[in-house]
């Protein structure tokens, strides 16, 4: 089912610094764009949906056009853009109000106006009232709606948040809830290939592929349908070790890609294949397993792995180096594929429909307290201070799920004597039983202790 906001789409365009990151994260209600003084921050196309106004709509931030903030990406720049200004119904224009009209800003209003669509001119950065004046610069472009407004400030942005809507197509949709819509986060260092297999998996250059490390550096929505179910695939900027983030700007990164992580249903870990699971791939798999996120493990590059051996030997040989190099994370399936080639790509669906099925699976109380029970005396407890043990009374499984959430982690409650008389060892341990009969593929097993109260004595007169 498509978004009802899904044809009610405006596009925001304009050249480098003009302020249209926050805009757009004024017209979205929340960060998401990283917003930076630095002209070409936003490089890739990002989607967003606006629902200040009685009727949502969608909303597209692109990459600075009409100047070269980076000889490298600028033509690639300009070509997210021209796919953004296609797919849009309304484009908005914005330029620097302080700045004033520049060259770029007219070879810009003659090049929209070829796009044959209603042109909204934004003038940005307008934040006191005896500023309005500079507004009148912009009225040899010729545009008949301009709008003078402060992202900074907040500014203007409801006006033109109703302008909008009342512009766009009415929408006559009855807007349902996609309960199966599944918000994926790829994550992963710079350079394994994360971009190139959401372009993969969708078949088309959506995001901006590079050989550069970096390309990337807002976190990308990309939505996604298949096999009846919705998907919204999150391109995340690489993240680095802390040491090796040099600028401001790959700081923000790597915070918006952590914010990635929390606000996913499933994290997919992207690892070169060639190179195997790195120390970093290991400090980034312990972010997704602190976090107690379902996860799995997308070895990309899979047609460079020792190509010359037998397929089965390779994926055997494979598994096996994930599996020792990535120990703590053993619930998490490998997806061993090819985004340059497409091989085994489809696998990644193959994956999360295992992890979306194990999260619905259930252990009923009578047979969770016999497991319990049965590791308990296969393997007691060790004793504490005092000779004191661990005593497990009950055991249930948490019925409550997280309704915002598609997918939900297994979470189990045990009613115990004292908490801090079981290790974390023996934790594990629990934990590796019930995997033995229930595997939970890509699901995080957690345990919720309820200590018995003790009762204080009274004393008798």
């Amino acid at each position: 089912m498509k978004n009802p906001s899904s044809y009610r789409i405006a596009a925001i365009v304009g050249r480098p610094n003009v302020g249209k990151s926050a805009i757009f994260n004024r017209l979205a209600g929340r960060r998401i764009s990283i917003v930076h003084d630095e002209p070409g921050v936003t490089r890739d196309r990002i989607t967003a949906t606006c629902k200040i106004t009685p009727s949502p709509f969608t909303i597209i931030d692109t990459g600075g056009i009409g100047s070269n903030p980076d000889g490298s990406f600028s033509n690639i720049i300009k070509q997210e853009a021209d796919i953004a200004i296609e797919s849009a119904e309304l484009i908005l224009f914005v330029v620097d109000g302080i700045e004033g009209l520049t060259p770029v800003d007219q070879e810009l209003s003659a090049y929209l106006r070829k796009a044959d669509k209603p042109v909204f001119l934004l003038v940005n950065k307008i934040d006191e009232k005896q500023n309005i004046g500079l507004t009148d610069d912009f009225t040899s472009l010729g545009f008949d709606q301009t709008f003078s407004l402060s992202a900074a400030h907040n500014s203007g942005i409801a006006e033109l948040a109703d302008s909008i809507n009342i512009s766009l197509p009415i929408d006559t949709t009855t807007p349902t809830l996609n309960s199966q819509n599944i918000k994926i986060a790829l994550v992963g260092r710079p350079n394994v290939g994360k971009s190139s297999l959401i372009n993969a998996l969708l078949n088309n250059d959506r995001t901006i592929v590079s050989d550069i490390a970096g390309t990337t550096r807002d976190a990308v929505d990309v939505p996604l349908t298949h096999g009846g179910i919705d998907y919204t695939l999150i391109d995340t900027a690489g993240l680095r070790s802390r040491n090796k983030q040099k600028t401001s700007i790959e700081v923000f990164s790597a915070m918006r890609s952590k914010s990635s992580i929390r606000r996913s249903d499933i994290c997919a870990l992207v690892v070169d294949a060639t190179q195997g699971a790195t120390a970093q791939d290991r400090k980034i798999a312990n972010i997704i397993r602190d976090s107690r996120k379902p996860c799995l493990v997308i070895a990309n590059k899979f047609d460079l792995y020792h190509p010359d051996a037998p397929k089965p030997d390779r994926l055997a040989s494979l598994q096996d180096d994930i599996a020792e190099q990535l120990f703590f994370i053993p619930y998490a399936p490998v997806v061993a594929a090819s985004a340059k080639t497409g091989e085994s790509i489809k696998r990644f669906y193959f994956a999360i429909e295992q992890i979306r099925k194990a999260s619905c699976e259930g252990i009923n109380t009578g047979t969770l307290n016999r497991l319990m029970q049965d590791s308990l005396l296969a393997h007691p407890p060790p004793a504490g201070k005092g000779g004191k043990r661990f005593k497990l009374l009950y055991a249930t499984m948490a019925r409550e799920r997280d309704r915002e959430k598609s997918i939900n982690g297994a979470n189990f409650i045990l009613f115990c004597n004292k908490r801090s008389l079981l290790p974390a060892s023996y934790e594990r341990y629990l934990e590796n039983k019930i995997r033995e009969n229930y595997h939970y593929t890509g699901i995080p097993i957690s345990f919720t202790f309820r200590q018995r109260e003790t009762r204080k004595r009274t004393r008798k007169k």
